[in-house]
């Protein structure tokens, strides 16, 4: 029987779609694997339970991998929890990715694990600021600082710089906590979409400008599925199934009935209040967040070698990688790409 285990408290979020997105997944039953053996899997996620993970609850709350053949258990992650070392341990089957840069430092480190598909087509970081500033483009922020944290320094930081014109002049630390923000109204702050944004409005009082870096031309993939290599060449059919059913659990997660789902996040992660739960969900549908680009056509944790290959190219040029990486071992599209979930 498919459980979740206990865990947490609340984090960040942040996100954008249509109704024609909406339009394009239908609600078709989906196969029904009653003939499968119900094979134990454990999935890691980034962090305490939310929105964010949405799908990966609606497929346990709804019986979705249970009829897939799977008995998946839900491990939260948190400040503590490195899901990561974990499946590279081999103490979790899959993991859920931040980025591409996590799969292409597995293959830096020659770790053998595996990105098999991407639920969020854009990451969901941003940059906000405060409206009345003239800041109404990411080139409107040159000048200003820029509350950044550490792990972003090396990562979207870099692409700002190439894209933009961003110098480490501009760089204040940011440690999570808003007040500086909300102190200075020429200050830009990092953030996630469906998470920060909601917090300045309900502590400051106003509504942010949003820039979703996504938008502006970052283009890694986020929220990937993980996993090892062993499993990929040894039990593909398993690994399959797990994607196809949470590619499932996330149509439906969407645009059904979500109510299971979400009291099974506040019971892993019970300071998760129902206003964050919806705006974050609002946000994910209302910025494309799972469905845009390549997943309106090839379906949710649609990739593809063209972005794949356009993100390492920035990061070689950044001095992240070498050249010569094989970075195509990041990855694997034998598993995504198979229109699962569109409408018939």
């Amino acid at each position: 029987m498919s459980r979740t285990k206990k865990g947490g408290v609340a984090r960040r979020s942040f996100l954008k779609g249509s109704a024609a997105t909406t339009a394009a997944f239908a609600f078709a039953p989906f196969v029904r694997r009653a003939d499968a053996a119900h094979h134990k899997l454990t999935m890691g996620t980034n962090w305490k339970a939310q929105a964010e993970h949405g799908g990966y609850y609606q497929a346990v709350a709804a019986g979705i991998y249970k009829d897939y053949g799977l008995d998946v258990e839900i491990r939260p992650g948190g400040p503590q929890v490195n899901h990561s070392q974990l499946l590279a341990a081999g103490k979790i089957d899959f993991n859920m990715g931040s980025s591409c840069f996590t799969a292409f430092n597995f293959v830096m480190n020659n770790i053998p694990m595996v990105c098999v598909g991407s639920i969020f087509q854009k990451d969901p970081q941003i940059l906000m600021a405060h409206p009345g500033q003239g800041i109404d483009s990411l080139g409107d922020m040159r000048g200003h600082k820029v509350l950044i944290s550490k792990s972003a320094r090396v990562q979207y930081w870099l692409w700002l710089k190439q894209a933009y014109g961003f110098t480490d002049e501009m760089i204040e630390p940011y440690t999570y906590n808003p007040g500086p923000f909300l102190a200075d109204k020429s200050k830009i702050q990092q953030g996630y979409l469906t998470s920060e944004p909601f917090a300045i409005e309900r502590e400051g009082g106003f509504e942010p400008i949003v820039f979703l870096l996504a938008d502006h031309g970052y283009k890694t993939y986020s929220t990937t599925i993980e996993t090892s290599s062993k499993l990929v060449a040894e039990d593909p059919d398993k690994v399959q199934r797990f994607v196809d059913a949470t590619v499932i659990g996330w149509r439906d997660y969407l645009h059904g009935n979500n109510t299971a789902a979400n009291d099974l996040i506040k019971q892993d992660n019970p300071d998760m209040a129902d206003e964050q739960l919806e705006y974050s969900l609002s946000k994910m549908k209302e910025y494309g967040i799972v469905e845009s680009g390549d997943a309106l056509s090839l379906g949710i944790g649609a990739m593809s070698h063209e972005r794949w290959k356009t993100f390492f190219d920035f990061a070689v040029k950044a001095g992240i990688y070498d050249a010569g990486l094989d970075y195509r071992k990041a990855y694997t599209l034998d598993f995504v790409n198979k229109g699962v979930g569109l409408k018939g």
